[in-house]
């Protein structure tokens, strides 16, 4: 997965110039990209989650459509920004 890479300065090399020369081969590498990429990844549902979440999804909208039309919930307003 992730491998240790190790920098070691120069002999004589300014710290100005071994920074640049970490960051290079740090984005040549590709590693900051992945990381990235992974630190928003949301893992996906599995098949029975999601089919679980849809079912509860669906029966509060009957429920809520039920409420509505026998008058115990009022209509809300719909929003436009």
């Amino acid at each position: 997965m992730f491998t240790p890479v190790e920098f070691k300065r120069k002999k004589g090399e300014s710290f100005e110039n071994f920074l640049r020369r970490f960051n290079r081969r740090l984005i040549q590498s590709g590693k900051l990209y992945e990381v990235r990429q992974r630190k928003f990844l949301n893992p996906k549902k599995n098949k029975a989650r999601q089919k679980e979440y849809a079912l509860v999804s669906k029966k509060m909208r009957e429920k809520k459509e039920y409420l509505r039309k026998i008058g115990k919930l009022q209509e809300e307003q719909r929003r436009r920004w």
